[in-house]
This record gives C-alpha cells, sequence and structure tokens, in this order.
C-alpha cells in the first residue's frame, strides 16, 4: 500500500514504528506493539461507535494505531485483521481545510495521515502546536509536486492504435513458462462474518478460514492433484453446501499436514501457481502451507478483456460449454473452469 506520507511521519517521529502490509493476524512485532498495559492501543480510524478524539482524547498514555493508504485500501485491512477491528476507535473532524493540494480526500472533514497525526498527537500531548513541524516535509512534498506537474510539457495527441492480439500481452507463465504453470483451487471451511460488526463484511465470529480441499492441475502435461484435509475446528454450517462435498467426507480426511506433504511431492522448485484471485493461495499459506512464485490469472484476465469477468464460473460460461469436472466438488468444476480460460488465452 501507499506509505508516502506514513514514512514521512515515521522519519519525523523517532519513537514511531512503522509496519507495512495488509495481514496481521501473525505478525508478532505488532503484537508486541500493542501489549503494553500501560499504554493500551487505539485506532484512528472513522466510523460507526468511534469517538472524537479531539473533544473525547482518553485518559493517561496510550498507544496510537494509524492505518495509511486510500480510503478503500484502509478500510479492507481494517475490516479483514480482527486484531486491529478489535481496538477502541477515535476519529475527528479536522479543524482546518486539508493543506493535500494534490488530492482531493473524499469528504471536507478528512485529511491525510501526516495531517491527521499532527492534529491527533498535539490534543494528547495537550499541545497543539507542538506538532505543527510535521507539515513541514508534507508542504515540501506537495510543493515538488505541482512544480513537476507544471513544468511537465503538453503530451502531443496520438492516434490510437488498435489493440495487440491477446496472445502478445500474455504473461511468460502462459507463453514462455507454461510447462511451470499450475492452477489450483482451494476450498474452505469458511464462517460467515458477523454481521453485527460494521459493514456485512465487517469480522469473522472468531473463526478463521481453514483449508479442507486442495486441487490442482498442471495443464501442459494433465497432471492432476487432489486431497482432503479434515477441518480442525468446528464445520460451519455452510462448508458443505459451498463444497459439495459431505461432512463424512470431511471428517474422514488426513490431517492437513498430509495435504502439504502430498502437494510438496507433486510441486516443483519451479512452479508458478496460477489460482483466479489470492483467496486460494493466501488459504493455503495462512493454513501453514508453502507455496512459491504465484500468478493471479483473475488480474490477466481483466487486463486482457478490460471488462468485470465476475466469478470463474460465469466468466468460463462466456467461453463455452462447462467442462467436465476434474475432481469431487466445486473445487473439481472450478478447476476445469480455470482450465478452460487459460486455453483459451493461449488459442486467442
Amino acid at each position: 500500500m501507499p506509505i508516502g506520507t506514513a514514512r514521512m511521519a515515521s522519519l519525523c517521529l523517532p519513537e514511531s514504528e512503522l509496519h507495512v502490509g495488509v495481514r496481521w493476524a501473525d505478525h508478532a512485532p505488532l503484537r508486541a506493539a500493542l501489549s503494553d498495559p500501560a499504554r493500551p492501543p487505539i485506532l484512528l480510524y472513522p466510523g460507526p461507535g468511534a469517538r472524537d478524539i479531539l473533544t473525547e482524547p482518553p485518559a493517561g498514555p496510550v498507544t496510537l494505531v494509524v492505518v495509511d493508504g486510500t480510503w478503500s485500501q484502509a478500510k479492507t485491512v481494517v475490516r479483514d485483521n480482527p486484531l486491529l477491528h478489535a481496538l477502541p476507535r477515535y476519529a475527528f473532524a479536522t479543524p482546518e481545510p486539508s493543506h493535500y493540494r494534490i488530492r482531493r480526500e473524499p469528504r471536507a472533514e478528512y485529511c491525510s495521515t501526516i495531517e491527521a497525526l499532527m492534529h491527533v498527537l498535539g490534543v494528547l500531548e495537550a499541545n497543539p502546536d507542538a506538532f505543527r513541524a510535521l507539515l513541514e516535509p508534507f508542504h515540501a512534498m506537495v510543493d515538488a509536486q505541482l512544480a513537476a506537474q507544471a513544468a511537465r510539457p503538453a503530451r502531443r495527441y496520438r492516434a490510437p492504435r488498435g489493440p495487440r492480439p491477446i496472445v502478445q500481452r500474455l504473461p511468460p507463465a502462459l507463453v514462455d513458462r507454461f510447462g511451470d504453470l499450475v492452477l489450483v483451487i482451494g476450498e474452505a471451511n469458511a464462517w460467515p462474518y458477523d454481521r453485527e460488526s460494521d459493514g456485512p463484511r465487517a469480522a469473522r465470529v472468531s473463526h478463521r478460514d481453514e483449508l479442507v480441499h486442495w486441487v490442482a492441475l498442471r495443464p501442459s502435461t494433465g497432471e492432476l492433484f487432489e486431497h482432503l484435509a479434515a477441518p480442525r475446528g468446528a464445520l460451519s454450517p455452510s462448508t458443505t453446501f459451498h463444497t459439495r462435498l459431505t461432512e463424512p467426507q470431511l471428517r474422514a480426511a488426513p490431517p492437513r499436514d498430509a495435504l502439504y506433504e502430498a502437494f510438496a511431492r507433486f510441486s516443483r522448485p519451479t512452479d508458478i501457481i496460477g489460482a483466479w484471485g489470492h483467496y486460494a493461495t493466501n488459504l493455503f499459506r495462512e493454513s501453514g502451507g508453502t507455496l512459491g512464485e504465484s500468478l493471479d490469472l483473475r488480474a490477466v484476465a481483466q487486463r486482457l478483456t478490460n471488462k468485470k469477468l465476475g466469478s470463474i464460473e460465469q466468466f468460463a460460461a462466456t467461453l463455452g460449454a462447462p467442462r467436465t469436472p476434474l475432481a469431487d466438488g466445486r473445487a473439481g468444476s472450478r478447476l476445469a473452469a480455470l482450465a478452460q480460460i487459460v486455453e483459451h488465452f493461449q488459442s486467442t
């Protein structure tokens, strides 16, 4: 995620910590930073239930957590990380217009990260002017970018070129390294989101998604891999419906470590793991497995078609009749659809 003003603030505040990433469930340094009972953590993030930190500041020392990035990125990080989602929230309406002249904030009372820190730290230290020096490098950055934009020569008009053939725009994994490509689908024992939190996709209810079905295809040779893993926790009421597998099938499966060991034997060091989006590869890794290089085939398809694609089944349906499933359950049907998509782009 963009960290320009966050890195600038961390350089200006020697005792601060800068952590870069999206998922924080197993991030020990961040957990350690939030575990000091003498300085309980609070989250600076607007939304339902957030207190106005300018009028109701917390009593005593705190550890201030600020999420940097675009508003969409920040929303995703807070929503998908229980460690952050559970923190007490504070927000404020900026008492002066934002100085971020190179970007318009979504609302007039919003401001950049470094401006927010200037206001909030001033309140927490009971000295509103103590941190205004944070704005000096910020103003310099804004002025430099505006000057660069003004000095940029006007672009001459060029007649638009016709689109290049799809085969010329394919990534190496679909051309030069096709032999290394392995298509994968992962299914999870996934619990519903807590509908009472802020937003319908706010936070899971005390359960993490766990990998229960993993299928793979090496399209260059036709080699197939399929393995079930017994769920370690309670089975979500929707798992059998979504995976199209029965509870006895899942309960009788070997432990997840056996899945990882089997897939390690199937894999090669040079493999490129192709998946539809990031969910399957993240699920594999976060459930305890190790994967090498990966490729988001949904992003590739969106770039090649320049349109919204819907689900993997919906997009594959636009390419022809559904293929015969390659394995049991929904994963087998999705793997066949993914193979159909890859074959389509190679032949176009």
